[in-house]
């Protein structure tokens, strides 16, 4: 798989971004130190539930099927992270049975704010609801703002930032990352995790209540 690999650090990755394909670095399968685990995603460190088993009669996962909800209100549900970048998982396998190969979470960037650096081998498609930033996908940048739709390729090492000083970014994301998985395409690489301080000036700052 091709990467940007510019020689400028000594992982192949560029030194000024950090970008590089998810594949080029150190190893998927590489230690992690237990001072990066304290990053405050659960989905990053507790045990999960990609795709679940289907068992049974057809006609009981049919039936299961048409009983379950087609409507989730994201206020129901409890934003885990921070301080720079907070996410509420929605629809995914193991809290909801009506989809197996699907999930949607909604992000929120602080003011200033700036997630993680990573890459993994599923596409991501975000829907900008609020705000103005940027992506970084392999060292090139992408500008975007509310009402616009970006899509983040297979195996692209990627970081979303938060250009408004004052106002908070709020992003939808929709990806087929367990219908990936269940095909055993489970590569993936955090190059950097979230920034553990909040931007100068937003300590304070919590994620919106009402969504």
């Amino acid at each position: 798989m091709p990467h940007d690999d510019n020689g400028d650090t000594k992982d192949g990755g560029s030194e000024a971004t950090g970008h590089h394909r998810v594949f080029s670095l150190i190893g998927h399968n590489s230690e992690i130190s237990d001072e990066e685990h304290e990053a405050k995603f659960e989905r990053w460190s507790k045990k999960r539930t990609f795709v679940r088993g289907l068992e049974g009669t057809y006609s009981h996962l049919v039936e299961e099927l048409f009983t379950q909800p087609r409507v989730y209100s994201t206020s129901d549900l409890d934003w885990k992270g921070g301080p720079q970048v907070y996410g509420k998982k929605v629809i995914n396998p193991q809290q909801t049975r009506v989809a197996q190969s699907i999930e949607c979470h909604v992000d929120v960037y602080s003011p200033g704010g700036r997630s993680q650096k990573h890459g993994h081998m599923n596409s991501a498609v975000f829907y900008i609801l609020k705000g103005k930033g940027f992506d970084i996908h392999d060292g090139k940048r992408y500008d975007w703002e509310a009402g616009d739709a970006l899509i983040v390729e297979n195996a692209c090492v990627h970081e979303h930032c938060n250009t408004e000083s004052d106002e908070e970014a709020v992003v939808l994301v929709f990806k087929a990352k367990p219908l990936f998985l269940f095909m055993h395409l489970l590569f993936q690489k955090m190059v950097k995790y979230p920034p553990k301080n909040a931007p100068e000036g937003h300590e304070d700052y919590a994620p919106p209540e009402g969504l």
